[in-house]
């Protein structure tokens, strides 16, 4: 991870961010969150699949408070960021960033050797995000996204840890 995606945004207005694995009691907050965030959220039984799944779901609280979270599935050696989604009050203040770093930590820890995602190909915010992290394009889905006028696709990013 570079030194510039680690000094990030500041988060200046905020104290400061707690992180904590979420679990089926911490959905109906993750629910209000993702259909707040997203024109085309998951559903209850997706996040209820992750979980069954034993997909590392973790949170960033805010004084005790639910404002983002991650959604993450290992297979073998590689992580697979499936979701990250900041509550659209706390947006553009380096939760995301957080919740990233966080990610990255853990994957590092895990002895993952890389986290690879698909994020739309229009969400400049997104991408330059996980750029700034080392994510690097590797590919790109046709139509991968429901949008408002038929599909959207994604740019497919992997972020090396060896």
């Amino acid at each position: 991870m570079s030194d510039a995606f680690r000094a990030g945004r500041p988060l200046a207005e905020m104290p400061r961010l707690d992180w904590a694995s979420l679990a089926g009691e911490d959905l109906p907050e993750i629910l209000a969150i993702e259909e707040a965030a997203h024109p085309y959220p998951w559903s209850e039984a997706v996040f209820e699949d992750c979980l069954r799944a034993g997909y590392h779901l973790d949170g960033a609280f805010l004084q005790g408070r639910l404002i983002g979270f991650s959604v993450m599935m290992m297979v073998l050696d590689e992580w697979h960021l499936l979701n990250i989604c900041v509550d659209p009050a706390m947006q553009r203040r380096g939760v995301g960033r957080f919740l990233l770093e966080r990610l990255l930590d853990s994957a590092r820890a895990d002895d993952a050797s890389c986290v690879i995602l698909e994020v739309r190909a229009g969400n400049r915010a997104a991408i330059a995000l996980y750029e700034s992290a080392g994510f690097a394009d590797i590919g790109f889905r046709k139509a991968y996204y429901p949008a408002p006028d038929g599909r959207e696709d994604a740019r497919v990013m992997r972020c090396s840890l060896s």
